[in-house]
């Protein structure tokens, strides 16, 4: 079930990673290990990526519960330039990203040229971009 809004999320297999999204509120949840799968796939640093994670202190408890233990989600800000504020499992079981986080961190991480993942969620995130616009 979705942390955000309780709906029931769908599961996308993208080069072996699941991505657990939303169609609701357009979230997207990924277990541990899975964003640096993501970033490896990018071009990008998983190494870097992973760093951040673990180097970033888990904030203050939020409203959100992970969809694995049920434990509130931790709030916590990845990156500099531009941050993210994610929800972060107390457990390490993911991370929680509104509409747009993931491929903002991503971004922030990747070296080089796009690769699979970034044009699947930019495609994605175009056909539902478009379809809240009434096109």
């Amino acid at each position: 079930m979705c942390p955000q809004c309780r709906q029931p999320m769908l599961v996308f297999e993208l080069d072996g990673v699941e991505i657990d999204r939303c169609l609701s509120c357009r979230g997207t949840w990924l277990d541990a290990g899975e964003l640096e799968q993501i970033a490896r796939l990018e071009g990008g640093s998983p190494e870097r990526l992973g760093l951040a994670l673990r180097d970033s202190a888990p904030g203050k408890r939020g409203r959100r519960r992970c969809p694995r233990c049920r434990r509130r989600l931790r709030i916590t800000t990845v990156g500099e330039k531009p941050a993210v504020e994610l929800d972060r499992c107390p457990l390490g079981h993911g991370f929680w990203f509104d509409a747009g986080e993931m491929e903002t961190l991503i971004r922030a991480f990747a070296e080089g040229e796009g690769g699979p993942v970034g044009r699947f969620f930019s495609e994605l995130y175009r056909t539902e971009l478009h379809s809240i616009q009434g096109g």
